[in-house]
């Protein structure tokens, strides 16, 4: 049987690391959060974030816009907010209305204010290998293999998914550790083959149970990104919980694993955003 990997309780002694930070810097960093007519998922996402921000002493202000705002007029909100230095922090709570191109909305924020790690000044820098802010649910991956106890350096990794957002930053992180990474998209000819090879498995495609028992190497640590809405209202991951963490050395679980880091390390970023900017005018 797997070991479990909390992602709530690594959240909860990130956020306590980053309270102490907060409480040595000279100002409060400022985190700002504009939502294009959020759904209700993405609701209950802010609220996380904006709770997580107040406990650790980040300050968050929340942008409720329309569901009719143009790309135009949010690129104006954007920029507003990349000229209050109180502000270390800008996100754009995803997703974007349709009349929206989310990239062009990213790359409007300054990319030092980027918390995200979403733009494509922060993402080229991780291609070329020196990261500056990362993704968010990358870096909480990658928080949650170190927190297995597992080295990737030398070990096979298969990463189910290759958005911007998730698939590419986290194999790319994988990589810079010294695994040896297979990406796999919609068009892999037989994904079970590639999964069976991996020391350390990630899946990010947004499809319940895709990854089944008979996909998965014994012993392998598995990350489940994906969180679902099933057919009869349950929250389900990419993985098949059950059958894999028979057989996998450790997993998280769905919720309460990679949802909850991600909140982290985006408070990390923020953090971190504004002990540069206050470094800098110190």
């Amino acid at each position: 049987m797997s070991t479990l990997l909390d992602g709530t309780a690594l959240a909860r002694e990130v956020r306590q690391q980053l309270t102490r930070r907060v409480a040595a810097l000279p100002g409060t960093p400022g985190l700002a959060v504009l939502v294009v007519a959020g759904n209700a998922a993405s609701q209950v996402y802010v609220r996380n974030k904006i709770r997580a921000c107040e406990e650790v002493g980040v300050h968050s202000q929340l942008f409720e816009l329309p569901a009719a705002t143009s790309e135009l007029e949010l690129r104006h909100h954007i920029e507003r907010m990349n000229a209050q230095p109180e502000i270390h922090g800008i996100l754009v709570q995803l997703p974007l209305p349709k009349h929206i191109a989310a990239q062009n909305a990213i790359d409007a924020i300054d990319p030092r204010k980027d918390v995200d790690g979403l733009h494509s000044h922060n993402l080229g820098a991780l291609l070329a290998g020196h990261p500056q802010i990362l993704p968010c649910t990358a870096a909480g991956v990658m928080a949650l293999v170190k927190a297995s106890g597992t080295e990737p350096w030398g070990l096979n990794a298969v990463v189910v998914g290759a958005s911007n957002v998730v698939g590419k930053p986290t194999a790319l992180l994988l990589l810079q550790s010294g695994a040896t990474v297979t990406l796999c998209n919609s068009k892999t000819r037989d994904l079970a083959a590639a999964t069976r090879q991996a020391d350390i498995l990630v899946a990010a495609v947004g499809k319940a149970n895709l990854v089944t028992a008979s996909m998965v190497k014994p012993g392998a640590v598995v990350i489940d990104v994906g969180i679902n809405r099933t057919p009869d209202g349950r929250l389900a991951g990419d993985v098949d919980y059950k059958g894999v963490a028979a057989i996998a050395s450790h997993i998280t679980p769905v919720p309460g694993g990679v949802g909850p880091m991600t909140v982290a390390m985006l408070v990390s970023n923020t953090v971190a955003a504004a002990e540069r900017a206050m470094r800098l005018t110190s």
